[in-house]
């Protein structure tokens, strides 16, 4: 059950936080409104001056010829060419885009090096293809020429050139000339778009560094695949001009395709170089071959050989045609051996359209060549130091190796296959011996040159295909969208301004509040008391009223009520009356200036007001403000009466000024000694007499933090009321009502909360001037506060 209770008060005393926290914001509502129209204001402020930026966006389309989806039936014939087996990677394609290279070619081909700027309210604008004016330059290639110029049109015709600044002419000219610089030649020329609205106005001309251009515009694009597994990829770029980023995106996927293409052709290339070379050779040797036929005739005086050997001849077919068929692969193989053995082909691609008869042979070709071009497009788009180009590199070189091995081996092959036919033929020469011998020296040159012919006709029949490819390569990338932009303004957004700027001027009042706070080491509020190991009894709230005396009978205010719940209190503090004797309140505080005297003074009134006879005391000999407070001069007292001066205390005390029942006994002349004067057995015979007289005595003491004077007193008291002002009293000064009370020094003491809800003072003035000395200062009037003080305080 105890535990159940614990949760109880714990669940209630965090929504009690919770709802002091909230209507302690809530209190500054004004604040808040007023902060949220400011935070506003300067969203709209922030959105007036910046630039609206778009968004462009193309996608394109990556074929994957491993798939075999995106190879049309038309293009398909070609793939023993060579030039449609390379399938690209998406990643790859996406580095290929976001490149260096291909963005300098994009920065060049459209002259995204010189912007143009009109002014405008309140920031220049950019302009693009709507420029009245245009900059052109003329420098060594070795110069990036940067430059900022503002021209202002002063006719059709002319016009002044400026610095940056505008504060320096560099020289008036006419449109078209050539204005020679330090580092270039510059020449301004209107555009179809300049009209007299142009004119008497500034234009600023920008020449920026190429390198930053580049750099700002590879920043500012964005290229990511559309969906995880497919082949589609999007283009975004964000920019202030519209057009401008549509032609950069498109220009971008056109150098990108031609690139692409650029890339494809270098198998052709070779291939078509190669077979060119091999068609001289071969012709010179037909032709070397048909002058011999020629004048082996002509020598011979043949025109038709033939002979009664028909039948042995067409026996032989068979054997000459593999004899051919032999010899054409062995001359392959020997040019291929040969091209792989010159120095200058190291690095280039193996032709791979010739007719091979070993596929194995053919494959790792196919393979070298892939290998080679994987090389060359890393080697373009990154340095030599690549690790996967020095893998590569490796990979090539064995498998060049491996290739120049097969050949040589296919070169054996073949030269045992020749041995083996020739055996064969020279069987079935011996057959045909009875054969003249003219016909059979005609057929070894007729053999010759069928050899001549086949391969001869074999190389054009390659080359022809080999210039049809390079006709109908095309990129590897299809458009699917060019770019496009839908108008909208993707930054900077207004509802997020907005809303960023409303929520900015909500939270910057309640992080002022919260800093306030946690630099704040004054008591305010009941909370900031209820960590204390003393009890509370009451609050006070603050009143504005000039008067003193803030309660009477007729009075419903909220601080006459306050005093009211005070006395009540007051009375299950003290218990029931014993006897004849009153019971005897002492009021201090921690220091001066908290209200003990103004607490004194009503207190009394309330509980003389309740039809119990009352004595206030001062007994604050050091300062008294009681008698100040009543705007009644001085006059003796106590300290009088202690001190032998006045024998009769009946003559000293003040009848019922102001109130029934409520009598005034005044502290007297300011003593030099008021410790020594307390600790008089005049005091003890002082109580003992008005106690027998009085229902309640309440006496106003000095403060317990500065002097002694009231621990002197505490043993005449019956309670204590330790006064706190709110907004004076600081936090770490409570660990001294703490102690006084954890030792019973005071004893019945009990913490009274006074000017709660209000500033650091009252709208009447008292207090305590203690210096070394111990002399008081006379309490100082405040003046009221202004209307718009009063805005501000709240």
């Amino acid at each position: 059950m105890e535990d159940g209770n614990q949760n109880i008060d714990l669940n209630e005393s965090t929504r009690t936080n919770v709802k002091d926290m909230v209507a302690k914001y809530i209190s500054y509502w004004k604040w808040f409104l007023l902060s949220a129209i400011v935070g506003i204001s300067l969203g709209y402020a922030y959105l007036r001056y910046q630039t609206p930026v778009y968004e462009v966006n193309a996608s394109l389309l990556i074929k994957d010829e491993r798939k075999g989806t995106n190879i049309s039936d038309e293009l398909s014939a070609f793939e023993d060419l060579g030039i449609l087996k390379n399938s690209k990677n998406i990643d790859n394609e996406i580095e290929i885009l976001k490149s260096r290279s291909l963005m300098n070619l994009v920065v060049n081909e459209l002259k995204l090096k010189v912007q143009y700027f009109s002014y405008g309210l309140p920031i220049e604008h950019e302009r693009y293809l709507e420029t009245p004016f245009i900059a052109n330059y003329v420098a060594p290639d070795s110069v990036d020429v940067v430059g900022n110029w503002l021209i202002y049109p002063e006719s059709k015709e002319k016009f002044t050139l400026k610095d940056r600044k505008g504060k320096n002419i560099i020289g008036h000219y006419k449109f078209g000339d050539t204005i020679p610089l330090s580092y270039c030649k510059l020449i301004i020329s209107t555009t179809e778009n300049a009209n007299e609205s142009y004119y008497k106005k500034d234009f600023r001309i920008i020449i920026s560094p190429f390198n930053g251009v580049v750099d700002r515009y590879l920043g500012a694009i964005k290229v990511t695949p559309i969906t995880k597994n497919g082949g589609a990829i999007l283009i975004s770029l964000r920019d202030p001009l519209q057009k401008k980023a549509v032609d950069i995106v498109n220009n971008l996927i056109k150098q990108h395709n031609l690139d692409a293409i650029a890339d494809k052709n270098q198998v052709s290339l070779n291939t078509y170089n190669f077979i060119s070379e091999r068609i001289g050779f071969i012709a010179k040797e037909l032709n070397a071959v048909e002058g011999y036929v020629e004048e082996f005739k002509s020598k011979n005086k043949l025109i038709d050989v033939k002979t009664d050997g028909t039948l042995l001849l067409e026996s032989g077919e068979g054997s000459e045609k593999l004899l051919i068929d032999a010899s054409m692969q062995k001359k392959i193989a020997d040019y291929m051996v040969e091209y792989l053995a010159k120095p200058q082909n190291e690095n280039n691609l193996i032709p791979n359209n010739i007719e091979i008869s070993d596929e194995a042979l053919s494959g790792q070709i196919a393979v070298y060549n892939t290998q080679v071009l994987e090389r060359n497009r890393l080697l373009k788009y990154s340095g030599e130091k690549n690790p996967a180009i020095d893998n590569l590199e490796t990979q090539i070189k064995n498998r060049r190796f491996s290739i120049n091995e097969s050949f040589i081996n296919y070169q054996k092959a073949l030269e045992i296959r020749l041995k083996e036919i020739n055996k064969r033929d020279n069987q079935i020469d011996s057959r045909i011996r009875t054969v003249p011998k003219y016909e059979r020296e005609y057929r070894d040159i007729q053999r010759q040159q069928k050899i001549k012919e086949d391969l001869y006709l074999y190389l054009l029949q390659k080359r022809e295909e080999t210039n049809i490819a390079l006709a109908v390569t095309v990129a590897n990338a299809k458009v699917i969208d060019y770019a496009y932009c839908n108008g909208g303004i993707v930054a900077p957004k207004r509802q997020v301004i907005y809303l960023a700027s409303f929520l900015i001027g909500l939270l910057f009042p309640v992080l002022v509040i919260y800093l306030f706070e946690l630099l704040d080491t004054r008591v305010r509020v009941r909370r900031d008391i209820t960590n204390l190991n003393v009890p509370c009894i009451g609050e006070i709230p603050v009143s504005d009223a000039e008067k003193k005396v803030v309660i009477s009978k007729s009075d419903n205010s909220s601080i006459a009520e306050a005093f009211r719940l005070l006395r009540t209190n007051l009375d299950f503090v003290l218990g029931v009356r014993s006897g004849n004797n009153g019971k005897a309140i002492f009021v201090t505080s921690t220091l001066g200036k908290e209200g003990k005297t103004f607490v004194s003074l009503n207190l009394a009134t309330s509980i003389a007001l309740s039809g119990k006879k009352v004595l206030l005391m001062g007994m604050d000999f050091r300062a008294p403000k009681i008698l100040k407070y009543l705007d009644i001069s001085d006059k003796e007292g106590l300290t009088n009466y202690i001190s032998g001066a006045v024998g009769d205390l009946n003559s000293l005390i003040l009848k019922e000024l102001f109130v029934e029942h409520l009598d005034i006994l005044p502290s007297g002349t300011i003593p030099p000694n008021p410790a020594e004067l307390l600790m008089s057995e005049r005091v003890v015979e002082l109580f003992e007499e008005i106690k027998m007289h009085y229902d309640y005595i309440v006496v106003d003491t000095a403060p317990v933090g500065m002097v002694s004077d009231t621990l002197l007193l505490n043993k005449f008291a019956d309670a204590f009321l330790f006064v706190v002002r709110a907004n004076v009293l600081e936090k770490r000064l409570l660990t001294i009502a703490e102690s006084l009370y954890l030792e019973k020094r005071l004893p019945n003491m009990s913490i009274l909360l006074n000017g709660v809800g209000g500033n650091t003072s009252y709208g009447y003035g008292y207090g305590y001037g203690y210096g070394y000395g111990y002399a008081s200062n006379s309490a100082k009037t405040e003046k009221p506060k202004s209307w718009m003080k009063r805005i501000f305080s709240r």
